[in-house]
């Protein structure tokens, strides 16, 4: 029986089938940004085909797949989700326009303001009140509701959010207006903050609503299109989607938690660089995924990534756990140009998928990075996708010729100076992601993965004083992999907040186990399997506005002692992140959380290479490197276990190219990954 992880991304969609015996055949195709499921499909049939199965057998013989998609953030980025209503509290109307009185560019006077998910006149007030104790101070108005709900009907929204004040408290109201709605406009999709995000602060509640009524609707008929298309095929399996904190789901409720689906694609990367590091033996990775549209940077400290529930996405905050990922906009499409001011820039703006580089010859004719790394010799213009794909190297370097004119250098001047550029804005993402945060980056090795990063990561480790970079056998398809060797998790969480020398023992105990069968009980609706629960904390120091997960697995909550530990573990986790800790001030405890987890069966265990002499070259290629020289090229897939490669040289596969540079000097692991060693 095959298990399928599927990723889409802007530029390509990548596939990863694994048997039963540990064996991975990868996909790639170009994704379809019209419609994902075209490309998912495209690709299901082109692995099909490498295993030379017709994909009705490849889909009967396969028992789960998993899936990362773009859908969500797509609708955000592009402004393409459902047309929302907002009912709230009387009196509240303005929060999305109040945001939290910050702007992005505080000193900016001429910045324009972020416009709302929801317009002014579709932001509802109707009349009820809850205190923040949960007492109703003033009961549901049935007359302001149905009014508000006449003008929701005359507007023809497709989704409304409900989010009234204090509704983490006490939900009956928001439970009468999703009634109320039902009947009035049973076609509207309806989403309760007290579902979405069930805690304290207004601004993230309310947000975090309105993005999950905006994509949900869009979510919700790109599964269902994929899932006929799929049962269609002859597949008759469950599909799970992967979910920004690193869990999965099935869609049902994928579409509940649709503002979880956001980081749904770098999640899978997270994951797989998580099950990575297990295989390698390093506690301490930065996850580098350099995909065609833009780049993913994250990191795993003693095994562990950093959960945040503070995403901005698209102007848009976004409260609910998600993997701790920073996001460039720097990948092989990204588009390189001449500044007002005559600087060379790379990004954020790309080619995607259609029309892609210039090199692709599906119409582009800005100069990218791919058509850069073309013109540079890194990349083999016949042997692109494995053959299935032959690249354009004249259209490249007209591009890049043209770019370089601009500048007043030649074409492969340019082509140096894009990578260049490119290099240094990613390893400034990973001092984003550390150096900035209080960790040095230094006691870390880089993974470099996606189909661009092999290209780009001993450079980046220079930048950085990295002496490591680690590339897996499947580096280009590592998140469609890592999706793979991710379980099934719901969250639930409860507002809590109190000193924590002032916390009532029984009463946390309570909260906590409570939270416990609640997840238990929904999970195992959906799931028959083993369950376990994973209890974690927000915290903070009471003068602080913002809050740390805090990971409580280690505490026992029948010690005498709970608070003291539930402290320490504040302290080690606000040390962990930012080098200091304050001994002398209690910390506050502000939501509680518990991750209710379904465990599925693990992955294979990962294919040995081979093993004997070392493999020779399979031939040269010109490449520039500062000046032209001819380097050897090795085949990735063929190379020994413990077969060293030093640089310059190029360590090929069907989808993705290492370039390994003076001094680097890359040693094969006994899973035929390259652990590169560089000169800092």
């Amino acid at each position: 029986m095959y298990r399928i992880g599927i990723d889409v991304g802007g530029t390509f969609t990548d596939l990863v089938a694994i048997d039963g015996g540990g064996q991975v055949t990868l996909g790639k195709t170009p994704s379809t940004p019209g419609d994902q499921s075209i490309g998912v499909m495209n690709g299901l049939t082109q692995v099909a085909e490498s295993l030379n199965l017709q994909l009705a057998e490849l889909l009967a013989g396969t028992e789960r797949i998993v899936h990362g998609t773009t859908v969500a953030t797509n609708a955000l980025l592009e402004r393409k989700g459902a047309k929302v209503g907002l009912l709230t509290t009387a009196g509240h109307r303005d929060v999305l326009e109040m945001r939290e009185g910050l702007k992005p560019e505080r000193y900016n006077l001429r910045l324009a303001r972020p416009e709302a998910l929801v317009p002014r006149r579709l932001c509802l007030g109707v009349e009820e009140r809850i205190k923040a104790d949960g007492q109703i101070d003033i009961p549901l108005d049935d007359a302001s509701l149905a009014k508000a709900i006449r003008v929701l009907k005359r507007e023809k929204v497709t989704s409304v959010a409900v989010c009234y004040l204090h509704a983490y408290r006490d939900d009956r109201h928001e439970r009468l207006t999703r009634a109320a709605l039902a009947k009035a406009l049973p076609d509207v999709h309806v989403c309760l903050s007290s579902e979405v995000l069930p805690q304290i602060k207004e601004y993230e509640r309310v947000s975090t609503t309105v993005v999950n009524a905006y994509v949900a609707p869009i979510l919700a008929g790109y599964l269902s299109r994929l899932e006929q298309a799929l049962k269609a095929a002859g597949y008759g399996g469950p599909v799970l989607i992967i979910l920004s904190h690193g869990g999965i789901a099935p869609i049902a409720e994928a579409i509940r938690m649709a503002a979880g689906t956001v980081l749904s694609g770098p999640a899978g990367g997270v994951s797989g660089a998580r099950h990575a590091a297990e295989l390698v033996g390093i506690d301490d990775l930065i996850p580098f995924d350099m995909g065609g549209t833009s780049s993913d940077i994250s990191l795993i400290v003693d095994g562990q990534a950093t959960l945040a529930s503070d995403r901005q996405i698209a102007n848009s905050r976004i409260a609910l756990p998600s993997l701790d990922i920073v996001t460039l906009g720097a990948g092989g499409g990204s588009i390189a140009r001449v500044s007002a001011g005559g600087l060379l820039e790379v990004g954020p703006q790309s080619a995607g998928a259609i029309p892609g580089p210039a090199c692709y010859g599906n119409g582009g004719i800005e100069p990218t990075v791919t058509d850069a790394s073309m013109v540079l010799g890194y990349l083999d213009p016949d042997n692109f996708l494995g053959g299935r794909a032959r690249l354009d190297l004249g259209a490249a370097e007209t591009a890049l010729q043209r770019l370089g004119a601009a500048l007043g250098i030649t074409g492969v001047r340019a082509a140096e100076g894009v990578h260049r550029v490119v290099n240094t804005q990613m390893a400034e993402g990973v001092r984003l992601a550390t150096v900035r945060r209080g960790v040095d980056p230094r006691r870390f090795a880089l993974l470099a993965f996606g189909g661009a990063a092999g290209l780009h990561g001993t450079e980046m480790a220079r930048q950085l004083n990295l002496g490591r970079v680690v590339v897996p056998r499947i580096a280009s398809v590592l998140s469609a992999w890592g999706m793979l060797a991710t379980e099934l998790r719901l969250e639930v969480t409860r507002t809590h907040i109190g000193d924590t020398s002032a916390l009532d023992v029984a009463a946390i105990n309570k909260l906590y186990e409570e939270m416990e069968a609640e997840g238990r009980q929904r999970l195992s609706s959906w799931f028959d399997g083993a369950i376990s629960s994973v209890r974690s904390a927000d915290m903070r120091y009471g003068e602080q506005i913002f809050e740390i997960d805090v990971p409580l697995e280690q505490i026992d909550f029948t010690a005498p002692d709970l608070l003291d530990q539930i402290k320490a573990a504040f302290e080690r986790r606000h040390e962990a992140l930012y080098t200091y800790s304050l001994a002398d001030q209690d910390p506050v405890l502000i939501n509680a959380r518990v991750a209710t987890v379904g465990a599925l069966p693990a992955l294979p265990e990962e294919p040995l290479a081979a093993t004997g002499a070392p493999r020779p070259a399979i031939g040269q290629r010109r490449i520039y490197l500062g000046d032209w020289l001819d380097a050897p090229v090795y085949d990735f897939d063929t190379l020994t276990a413990g077969q060293t490669v030093p640089g310059p040289a190029l360590v090929v596969s069907e989808t993705t190219n290492v370039l390994l540079r003076d001094g680097d000097l890359a040693t094969t692991t006994p899973h035929g990954w390259l652990d590169i060693k560089v000169p800092i």
